[in-house]
């Protein structure tokens, strides 16, 4: 008889438009702070510079998505674990 597996965390590989759930929440955040900015300051400058920005913006957040930008500077695990005591003391 086949088993499946109760999978509770879908949440967590949920994309939307290739971003993950909190980096798309931060990205439509970044939209409509930019919406608001150009209604209130219509000016052809600012819309191209927000434009810019929000592209900026999400071309970051989905090359940080796949992995490709590593911020971290070591391994948080050691390489080896084990349960063996140190001992300083030399018997020689």
């Amino acid at each position: 008889m086949k088993q499946f597996k109760v999978y509770k965390d879908i949440r967590k590989q949920a994309m939307i438009m290739g971003l993950p759930i909190a980096l798309f929440a931060l990205m439509m955040t970044s939209v409509l702070v930019s919406l608001l900015v150009i209604i209130f300051s219509f000016k052809i400058l600012i819309v191209v510079l927000v434009v810019g920005l929000n592209l900026g913006l999400y071309i970051t957040l989905t090359h940080l998505a796949k992995g490709h930008l590593k911020w971290q500077l070591g391994s948080v695990f050691p390489k080896l674990i084990s349960v063996k005591q140190v001992n300083t003391t030399s018997y020689e």
